[in-house]
């Protein structure tokens, strides 16, 4: 009887081990998530009759970033008190190339901020000059 106690015994300590077990050890671990990263991010044109004037300043424009690492979507946030400016970097951001977001290894769409800064030159190139003296 002893033999068939220990068995016994020794079956009820296995399945209550076996209930203890970590689940996550027979699971593959998830893959880290990811942010999107700029991979080729151009200055959008800058027209040299705005640098030559002085105009310049801050685009803050809204991206959603596609799986494929594209913008899919751009929007307007904060202008830069310049229209033309404002519509240029929007122009100019559709062409950026970005590394997608991931979530368990997968690429996912995200949306992000971006700023684009144009910034008039400190000294005045000879081609202001050559602007200038043109009818």
């Amino acid at each position: 009887m002893s033999a068939y106690r220990d068995t016994f015994f020794g079956f009820l300590i296995a399945v209550a081990l076996a209930g203890c077990s970590d689940e996550s050890t027979n699971q593959a671990p998830s893959a880290p998530s990811t942010q999107v990263a700029a991979v080729q991010t151009p200055k959008p044109a800058y027209p040299l009759e705005l640098a030559c004037a002085g105009v310049g300043g801050t685009v803050t424009l809204g991206l959603t970033v596609g799986v494929a690492g594209k913008p899919t979507e751009v929007r307007l946030v904060q202008g830069s008190g310049n229209e033309a400016l404002d519509q240029l970097a929007q122009q100019g951001v559709r062409e950026w190339q970005f590394n997608p977001a991931t979530r368990n290894g997968q690429p996912v769409a995200q949306s992000i901020q971006v700023p684009v800064s144009f910034n008039p030159p400190q000294v005045r190139p000879n081609e202001c000059f050559a602007l200038e003296a043109q009818p």
